[in-house]
C-alpha cells in the first residue's frame, strides 16, 4: 500500500524536466519519499538530481528504502538496481564537484550538508547473476573507482585553480578550503585478488580525498595474509564491525599474522574465518605456539558475538577457543570441525549456549557419542535459538527420534536444516509433526527420504550417494503429499518444507550487529 504522499511523489518524478525545476522548492521532508519513489520506478535522472541536492547530513539507504508509512515495500531487502546505484554515485560526485568549485569562491560559499552516504544495508546477489542488479563485488569496485575519480578531479581542478590564484611572488596562495569538504561513503566491501589494487588505492586516498571510503563489513577472498594486512591497516577502526576471510588458505601461520590487528577494531562484533586450513590434530611445538597466540588474541576482542571457524579441524580445542571470549556468542558456526564429545559437552554447558541464535554443526558426526551433548545444547539454547543447521551429520531415524523432544523445546526456531542425512519418510513425518508445533518456524530443509531412492542404495549411504543416486519420483511425490497433509491439518501452511538447499532465508532477524 502507498500513501497519498507517495502517489504524489511518483507523479512528480514522472516528468523529469518539471521535477528538476521544482526540487529547490520541494520541502526537505519530502526528499526521502522522492528518493524511494525514484529508486522503485528506476528514475535515474531524478535520483541523481535528488542526491545532488540532498538536504540532510546523512543519506542512509536502510532508513529510506525500508518499509515505511508511505510505502510498505521493503526495498532494502531486494537486490539493488544497477542503474539506480550508478545514478546515486553520480549524484554524490555531482554534489562534491559543485561544492569544490563553490568552495574556491569566497563570495559563493554555502553551508555544506551531506556528510555520510550509507549503503551498508544493500543486499548481495549471492550465487545468482542478474543483469539488472549489482552484487557486492561489483558494487565495491564501482565505489572504489568513484573515490579515485573524485580525488583525481579535485587535484586537477585545484592545480588549475592554484595557477590562477598565484600572487606576485609566483607562489600559490593558501587554499585549503576543499580539505574541509569530505563525504564519507560507508559500505560493505568484498575484495578479491582481482579488485585488491583498486580498493586499496581508494582506501589510501581516503584521508585527502573529498570522497572517503569507509568499510563496515569486510569480506576478503583469495587474498594472502600480506595483502589482507595492507587492507586492515587502511580501515577505520571505529567503523569496522565485521571481518570475513574466506578461501584464503591462511593456516595457523597466516592467521597469526592477522590476529594482532583484530583487537584494533573496538567495535568488531563478527569474525568469520571459514576454510582457513587449521588442523590441530597433529601439532608441532611451533604450531602449538601459534595456536595459543591466536587464543590469546581472541580473548582481546570484547564485542565479538559471531564466530565462524567452519572447515577447520579443531578436535578437542573448542573450550580453549571459546572460553576466552568476553561476550557470549549469538552465532557460532563449527561446520566440518571434527568435533569430539568434549567439545560438544563444553558448548552445551558454556556461557554461550543460553544466548545462541544461530548454530551450524553441519558435517559433524551426530550418529554416536555427540548425540547426547547435542541434545543438551538444544535444551540449553531452547529459548534463544533461531537458526539451526545439521546438514550431513549422519543422522538416521534413531538419532532423529532421540533429539526431537529437545528440538520441540526451541520456541524461537525459524530455520531448521537436516539436509543430506539418511532419514526415512517415517522419520520425516515425525520431524514435521514436531516442527508444526514450533510457533515461529518458517523453513525446514530436509533430505530426500532414503526409501524414495531406487533400489540398491548403499547402506549406510555416503553424501555422494544421497546427492547423486537415482530417485523414485513417484514415491517422493507421495511423501510430499503426506508432509503437506500434516501441515494442512496443523494449519501451518506458512512453513516451507523443501529438499533444496535454501539460501534466501534472511538472517537480519538475528540482529547481531
Amino acid at each position: 500500500m502507498h500513501s497519498l504522499v507517495f502517489f504524489c511523489a511518483q507523479k512528480v518524478i514522472s516528468d523529469y524536466a518539471s521535477t528538476r525545476k521544482a526540487l529547490d522548492y520541494i520541502p526537505r521532508e519530502i526528499y526521502p519519499v522522492l528518493f524511494k519513489a525514484a529508486f522503485l520506478d528506476i528514475r535515474t535522472l531524478v535520483l541523481r538530481d535528488v542526491v545532488q541536492r540532498w538536504p540532510f547530513g546523512v543519506l542512509n539507504f536502510s532508513t529510506i528504502l525500508k518499509k515505511c508509512k508511505h510505502c510498505d515495500r521493503d526495498v532494502i531487502r531486494e537486490k539493488p538496481n544497477k542503474q539506480c546505484l550508478q545514478a546515486v554515485i553520480m549524484g554524490v560526485k555531482d554534489y562534491l564537484l559543485n561544492e569544490l568549485r563553490q568552495s574556491r569562491s569566497a563570495s559563493n560559499r554555502k553551508h555544506r550538508l551531506l556528510r555520510v552516504v550509507d549503503l551498508t544495508g544493500l543486499q548481495d546477489d549471492g550465487d545468482r547473476q542478474d543483469a539488472d542488479t549489482i552484487g557486492q563485488w561489483s558494487r565495491t569496485v564501482a565505489l572504489a573507482k568513484a573515490c579515485i575519480d573524485i580525488s583525481r578531479t579535485s587535484r586537477r581542478d585545484e592545480y588549475s585553480s592554484s595557477k590562477r590564484r598565484k600572487g606576485r611572488s609566483g607562489t600559490a596562495l593558501d587554499a585549503n578550503c576543499e580539505n574541509q569538504l569530505c563525504v564519507e561513503l560507508h559500505a560493505n566491501l568484498f575484495i578479491t585478488s582481482n579488485s585488491y589494487t583498486t580498493v586499496k588505492d581508494a582506501l589510501q586516498i581516503g584521508k585527502s580525498s573529498p570522497l572517503c571510503l569507509k568499510c563496515r563489513d569486510l569480506r576478503a577472498e583469495e587474498l594472502s595474509a600480506k595483502k589482507t594486512v595492507s587492507i586492515l591497516e587502511l580501515l577505520d577502526p571505529v567503523v569496522l564491525r565485521k571481518i570475513e576471510l574466506r578461501y584464503n588458505n591462511l593456516g595457523l601461520a597466516g592467521l597469526n599474522t592477522l590476529f594482532p590487528y583484530f583487537p584494533l577494531f573496538g567495535n568488531l562484533s563478527s569474525l568469520r574465518l571459514p576454510y582457513s586450513n587449521i588442523d590441530v590434530r597433529h601439532m608441532t611445538p611451533e604450531m602449538e605456539e601459534s595456536f595459543q597466540s591466536m587464543v590469546s588474541m581472541l580473548g582481546q576482542l570484547p564485542n565479538v558475538k559471531e564466530l565462524n571457524l567452519a572447515s577447520s579441524r579443531l578436535s578437542g580445542r573448542i573450550r580453549e577457543l571459546l572460553n576466552v571470549l568476553q561476550k557470549s556468542l549469538e552465532s557460532l558456526e563449527l561446520a566440518y570441525c571434527y568435533l569430539l564429545p568434549a567439545d560438544a559437552t563444553y558448548l552445551a554447558n558454556s556461557h554461550h549456549a543460553p544466548y545462541l541464535k544461530k548454530l551450524d554443526l553441519s558435517g559433524n558426526n551426530l550418529s554416536d557419542v555427540l548425540l547426547g551433548p547435542f541434545c543438551q545444547i538444544l535444551q540449553h539454547s531452547s529459548t534463544s535459538l533461531v537458526y539451526l543447521d545439521i546438514m550431513e551429520c549422519r543422522v538416521m531415524d534413531r538419532q532423529l527420534t532421540t533429539f526431537l523432544p529437545a528440538l520441540g523445546l526451541c520456541s524461537q526456531l525459524q530455520y531448521f536444516s537436516c539436509f543430506c542425512n539418511p532419514i526415512s519418510s517415517q522419520g520425516l513425518k515425525a520431524l514435521l509433526h514436531t516442527a508444526v508445533q514450533l510457533p515461529v518456524l518458517k523453513v525446514v530443509v530436509h533430505p530426500i527420504p532414503v526409501d524414495c531412492y531406487e533400489e540398491g542404495l548403499p547402506w549406510p549411504p555416503s553424501t555422494y550417494d544421497l546427492i547423486d543416486y537415482s530417485i523414485d519420483q513417484e514415491k517422493l511425490s507421495r511423501v510430499d503429499a503426506e508432509l503437506n497433509e500434516i501441515r494442512l491439518k496443523a494449519v501451518r501452511t506458512d512453513i516451507l518444507t523443501t529438499v533444496e538447499l535454501y539460501n534466501d532465508f534472511s538472517l537480519d532477524i538475528l540482529q547481531l550487529y
